[in-house]
């Protein structure tokens, strides 16, 4: 792969890249220090100096109450927040309308494959780390693989991208141990940098060059000036393993720009007067006993004499001093609560949604979709089509590279991934249809309804929806015909008694003549006409 700039190294493209992201690297750590210090500290790399604590904790239960929710929305357990579609324009110019309810069976198949493989896998818990660095950072790289998802954050990568958005360069800086280069590299580097011992047991930058060529990534590792062998790597765009997020995004900036951002006035503000509370309350509490020197009460004697001790002196030469200022504090209480409630309401954390419980449902997932819609201003529709369609993209392509995935007949078009409120599941579907077959049976009456509506495909399709296979659960056509001819028989053989057993009627195919001439007879009923006595019904 062919740098952007001629002879120009990963390291040296990644110094001039980094510039670029100072203004939003301090952004980042303004916001971390009033939040989650650990989470962006001041030193990245090395020795880092001890960590200061804020005086509130408003602002770390918001970012953790607000990736919460946005976990649980993005990647819910147990249940499915995605489904896959084929046009249905597609369907019926191949003809093949017939076989939709088999479509969705196949197409159910492959998502159940999918939420397998997100359950067994760490995507959660590091996507709960990913969505913290993007409320309080607005940036994160994800590199999806089969070993798992990996997070770097913003002080990690430097990237850049066109005038709408699209990423065109990626570079990630790592330190790494000498050791775990290739051994034959390892030798290049000792002899064009004439490593001794001592230098052996310090770490190495090492550099992830990822580039946009066409409809491609590409990208390599690289390690003091030198392309590391058997780093190369590429993908179409839409299957790529790596996933940069923004979470709010801007118009002709690389960098996304975070949730906390937006509300570091409040946060500042009330930081400033937990502090005073805190350090007020503490010059309160301090209580002091002040002895007369002109008195016969010595100082010493109070100060050495135990609880319900004898001693001479004078209570007049003793009194307490304390600070008496609590009640300047009510100002103070009152904008810490008016502060607070506005931070409450921001970062989600009234649970007016979500239960208290292990399980939510599919239900509620869709209310908390909708009341991040609603609260964030598009927010989770920006993650929808940013993070949700690349990751199962991705997903789905590793699974097909894996060949756990089963094939779609080829004269039908791929599937599509719907994701976002439309594709919380197959719930909706669910829900559609019911809906569907109970106002056709409240405004037609039930029997319209079974005229008009396939019941088996009916059966097929809610079966679908909540992720039951139909294979010999649900009856056939041919199962249930032969039900009833069973049933018809033993009806015949109760009503003639022993005289049915050696009659025509027992017969399969005599049974079906006689009901096309019942079905016959009673066409010409409806006629107004009358069937003759010696006319065979044809």
């Amino acid at each position: 792969m062919e740098y952007s700039t001629q002879g120009t190294t990963a390291a040296s493209r990644y110094e001039m890249l980094v510039n670029n992201r100072s203004t939003f690297d301090r952004e980042a750590k303004e916001s971390s220090k009033l939040t989650i210090p650990s989470l962006i500290p001041e030193q990245t790399s090395g020795t880092r100096a001890k960590i200061k604590t804020p005086f509130q904790a408003t602002g770390s239960r918001g970012v953790n109450s607000l990736s919460n929710k946005l976990l649980m929305t993005l990647l819910p357990p147990s249940t499915a927040f995605f489904k896959l579609e084929i046009d249905d324009l597609e369907i019926k110019k191949q003809g093949q309308e017939a076989l939709q309810s088999e479509i969705d069976k196949g197409l159910r198949t492959i998502e159940n494959a999918l939420m397998n493989q997100i359950e067994i896998s760490n995507d959660r818990v590091a996507m709960f780390e990913a969505l913290k660095h993007l409320v309080v950072s607005g940036n994160v790289l994800l590199y999806l693989t089969d070993k798992g998802l990996k997070v770097y954050p913003l002080s990690k990568f430097v990237c850049k991208r066109d005038e709408v958005g699209n990423v065109l360069e990626i570079l990630i800086k790592e330190t790494i141990h000498p050791q775990a280069l290739p051994a034959d590299f390892l030798e290049q580097i000792k002899k064009k940098e004439n490593y001794d011992a001592k230098s052996m047991e310090e770490d190495l930058d090492i550099y992830t060059y990822i580039k946009r060529v066409n409809d491609d990534f590409l990208w390599f590792q690289e390690c003091k000036g030198e392309k590391i062998p058997n780093t190369d790597g590429k993908s179409k765009m839409d299957v790529t393993p790596f996933i940069p997020l923004r979470f709010i995004r801007i118009d002709g900036e690389d960098y996304g720009r975070g949730y906390v951002e937006e509300y570091r006035g409040d946060l500042i503000s009330l930081e400033s007067l937990m502090q005073a509370i805190i350090e007020g309350a503490a010059a309160s509490a301090k209580t002091l006993f002040l002895v007369n020197p002109n008195g016969i009460t010595r100082a010493a004697t109070i100060a050495k004499a135990p609880n319900g001790a004898i001693r001479e002196g004078t209570a007049a030469d003793i009194s307490v001093m304390q600070v008496g200022k609590a009640g300047d504090f009510s100002v103070a209480f009152s904008a810490i609560q008016r502060i607070e409630a506005r931070l409450e309401f921001a970062f989600l954390m009234a649970r007016s949604v979500q239960r208290e419980a292990e399980r939510v449902t599919a239900a509620e997932i869709n209310l908390m979709a909708q009341e991040l819609e609603n609260s964030l201003g598009g927010i989770y529709s920006i993650l929808t089509q940013e993070f949700q369609l690349p990751y199962l993209r991705r997903r789905m392509h590793m699974l097909v590279r894996a060949g756990k995935v089963p094939k779609l007949p080829d004269q039908l078009v791929k599937p599509k991934i719907v994701t976002g409120l439309q594709g919380l599941g197959r719930g909706n579907d669910r829900n559609k249809l019911i809906e569907f077959i109970g106002t056709v049976a409240q405004a037609l009456g039930p029997d319209v309804m079974r005229q008009y509506v396939n019941v088996d495909e009916a059966v097929k399709r809610l079966a679908t929806s909540i992720g039951i296979d139909t294979a010999n659960l649900v009856k056939t056509q041919e199962q249930i015909q032969a039900e009833q001819q069973a049933a018809q028989q033993q009806q015949l053989i109760q009503s003639l008694g022993p005289a049915a057993l050696g009659s025509r009627l027992l017969d399969p195919k005599v049974n079906a003549e006689a009901g096309l001439a019942d079905a016959q007879t009673q066409q010409l009923q409806q006629q107004g006409g009358q069937p003759n006595a010696n006319q065979e019904v044809q």
